[in-house]
């Protein structure tokens, strides 16, 4: 707690979804060299589709299953397109995999329907001719399933590769409009569609009369994979180090780059720990905290409540060295608590270096306020969130989370927050922060936590993160609260409230 070359008559829209409309992805391993068992690229994509169903995340599974797989280059890009695509337009496929088979998906083995996801994506979602992706899907089916499902996989394709995607769209939608067709369309839940459009209009990103315009452009982004973005940890890195090794700057955030090419994990900065990959989004939080003026005399310690696993910490630390404060990590979970401590090393090692401190901790977030009363500067809360905001970047958590998810939730974030504004000192400053924008997560929380709390000041997040981010950033809506959305800024759905007690 915390998507010639086969199907070119679709218009460029679902041979656009997850392609970042940078062209064709074709893998590099020659026909010859390819097996029809079972081809490299092919099975792991599968490989990553088995490992999600039994609960692994897909971005820190899928680098595994490449180096086990000893995929690099164009053929690391395409197996990666494969697996993404795939997660992110699972709805859209069942329901055409369901039309092509003549049954439903749930009378399907569950290890042949992700083989069949797979082969659709490639005929409806990427330029994959049709020859290549039904014999090497069928090959695929051969392998993980026996002859049989080989037989079955080359019948449900060949029925798929019959239409084009904007042709299986209209059979799969029908009569549907609104929010259900949306759904299918983009392959969402129609909860999260539902709650997407209630948010855009709640944050003042859409109004009544352009939401659904609005709200396609947020699903489409959802669906279209993100570039890179590195932050250059502050006292650790800088962003011309960065430029140095190949990415671009920020245009949003002054200590963010962004990586068109490449892995992350070759670049040194990243594997020392002096840079990291981390959304931009993330990183204009935790600069506007940082830059919140607060009075003299207040302790010289600030709070990371919700630690885990580090990211947002990672920021904060160099920023509180540099300020001449000291910071405090905290972490629910012993092992979260250990990552984030793998997280920090550097940043710890050269805190100490500066007579400062920061420290990680393993506690109950929601304690901390009684326990230590007004002893921080700075708060900053990131509450653990269903994660909506994430979805391009975490496929897989569209088809995890349940609407219930909002009820568990609900009153921990209250809790955590009502800790935080009793662990700040009078004339400190709370940064509430979600990666998410349902209005439960976000609005409705701060303003249950306010009620009859006459001692907090709502200070204008929406004017913080504009100054850090530049002058580049244009936020959506009034404020006081601030919204970031994937369509609109290029960043995670990150929401923050920026809160001062009096």
């Amino acid at each position: 707690m915390t998507r010639g070359d086969g199907e070119s008559g679709s218009g460029g829209r679902r041979n656009d979804v997850g392609t970042g409309n940078r062209g064709p992805v074709r893998s590099a391993t020659r026909p010859a060299e390819r097996t029809k068992r079972a081809e490299p690229t092919r099975f792991a994509a599968y490989t990553l589709q088995r490992a999600v169903a039994d609960g692994a995340y897909a971005n820190l599974e899928l680098p595994h299953i490449l180096r086990r797989a000893r995929l690099t280059g164009r053929d690391a890009a395409f197996a990666t397109e494969l697996a993404f695509g795939t997660l992110r337009n699972r709805a859209f496929y069942d329901a055409v995999i369901g039309l092509a088979a003549d049954r439903a998906v749930t009378a399907i083995d569950d290890k042949v329907l992700d083989v069949l996801r797979v082969g659709t994506h490639q005929l409806l979602g990427m330029r994959v001719p049709v020859h290549a992706a039904v014999d090497q899907t069928v090959g695929l089916a051969r392998s993980v399933a026996g002859h049989g499902a080989g037989g079955f996989a080359n019948a449900v394709l060949r029925r798929v590769s019959e239409r084009t995607s904007d042709q299986w769209l209209e059979a799969v939608v029908g009569g549907r409009g609104g929010v259900p067709a949306l759904a299918l369309e983009h392959s969402h839940p129609e909860w999260i569609v539902s709650a997407l459009q209630q948010a855009l209009i709640g944050h003042g990103a859409a109004t009544p009369a352009t939401v659904n315009e609005r709200l396609a452009d947020l699903l489409r982004t959802d669906n279209d994979p993100p570039k890179v973005a590195l932050v250059a940890r502050p006292g650790l890195s800088s962003v011309v180090d960065l430029v140095d090794r190949g990415a671009a700057p920020s245009t949003t955030s002054p200590i963010g780059a962004v990586l068109d090419s490449g892995v992350p994990g070759e670049i040194d900065l990243v594997r020392d720990g002096r840079a990291a990959v981390q959304d931009v989004g993330s990183q204009l939080l935790a600069l506007a905290l940082a830059a919140a003026p607060i009075p003299d005399g207040l302790p010289d310690r600030w709070l990371d409540l919700c630690a885990g696993p580090g990211g947002k910490a990672s920021v904060l630390a160099g920023l509180a060295t540099d300020a001449g404060v000291d910071l405090v990590a905290n972490e629910v979970s012993p092992h979260r608590a250990d990552l984030v401590r793998q997280t920090l090393a550097p940043a710890i090692a050269r805190a100490e270096a500066a007579g400062r401190s920061v420290t990680v901790r393993t506690g109950d977030g929601t304690e901390i306020g009684a326990d230590e009363p007004a002893a921080y500067a700075k708060v900053l809360v990131d509450a653990p969130c269903t994660g909506l905001g994430a979805l391009r970047r975490r496929p897989e958590a569209r088809w995890r989370r349940q609407p219930s998810d909002l009820a568990q939730l609900g009153p921990l974030q209250r809790d955590l927050l009502r800790s935080a504004l009793d662990a700040v000192a009078p004339g400190g400053v709370v940064a509430y922060t979600t990666c998410s924008p349902h209005l439960a997560e976000t609005t409705f929380v701060v303003r249950d936590v306010l009620k009859g709390r006459a001692d907090i000041e709502v200070l204008d997040a929406h004017a913080a993160l504009a100054e850090v981010g530049g002058g580049a950033l244009d936020i959506a809506g009034e404020g006081p609260h601030a919204q970031l959305w994937p369509h609109l800024n290029g960043t995670d759905g990150m929401f923050m409230a920026l809160l001062r007690r009096r």
